[in-house]
């Protein structure tokens, strides 16, 4: 079994790896491997897939920044309803549900592998019941009319330039067609200067990568969201938040 061990520092190769030690697991019928990775005071052992034309088979370096970027602004997600965005194994959404017991979904491609990956990580590492998982390819309409999650997030999902309008899509989507189950208004935190707050919107997109991408391709990405009625900010560490213009401020 590969043990992953987690360190800021390994998290910006000079190549693109999937780096890892010890003994691995494969089973070339099921094709994976299995891997001991370490989050944050936490150890969590994830099914990868050998290959996966999707892109779903390995955590990528920003699942752990972002992991680490979490846990020092915990009190910016705890009580949070949450959906993934291209969950792929499920790791970050498992590790956010044992850390905070956060209220959280995987999403990704309309993909059965996918989805049975993600239950069998939920259980070995002990998450009852599953986490609620939804197949969703971007840019298609989504089998949830009501989105009431106020909180989305996603790492390393910046990879395919061609995907970025359908991306966009689905935030515009799941962003503006908010609706909250308990009543409470769609609002910005208070004390909010030049973009940066003391808490995060409701609803909004949380993102973070480390897989490099040109300064053209990001441009493209985050034009695409301002022309789509959304805004970008940065607030550190390589995360973006992204929100409906049409926000309003709630004194409450």
């Amino acid at each position: 079994m590969d043990i992953a061990l987690f360190s800021p520092s390994s998290l910006f190769p000079d190549e693109d790896d999937s780096s890892g030690s010890g003994e691995e697991k494969a089973d070339t019928q099921q094709s994976y491997v299995e891997r001991k990775h370490e989050f944050p005071q936490m150890e969590l052992f994830i099914r990868e897939f050998s290959f996966h034309e999707l892109n779903a088979n390995l955590l990528w370096p920003g699942t752990f920044a972002f992991a680490e970027w979490l846990v020092q602004n915990r009190h910016w997600i705890e009580g949070r309803r949450c959906i993934e965005l291209g969950s792929g194994t499920g790791a970050l959404a498992i590790f956010l549900r044992r850390s905070f017991d956060l209220d959280i979904t995987t999403s990704d491609y309309d993909d059965q592998e996918i989805e049975e990956n993600i239950y069998h990580n939920c259980r070995v590492n002990g998450i009852t019941p599953i986490l609620p998982h939804i197949k969703h390819t971007w840019g298609d309409r989504f089998p949830i009319t009501d989105p009431d999650w106020d909180l989305i997030i996603a790492s390393d999902i910046l990879l395919y330039v061609k995907q970025y309008t359908n991306l966009i899509k689905t935030l515009s989507f799941l962003l503006k067609s908010y609706k909250p189950k308990d009543g409470r208004a769609v609002t910005l935190p208070k004390n909010e200067q030049n973009g940066v707050s003391e808490g995060l919107p409701r609803p909004c997109f949380l993102m973070s990568w480390r897989r490099r991408i040109g300064k053209e391709d990001e441009s493209l990405f985050f034009g695409g969201c301002e022309d789509a009625g959304l805004d970008v900010n940065h607030i550190g560490s390589r995360v973006y938040c992204i929100k409906p213009r049409e926000i309003t401020t709630n004194s409450n």
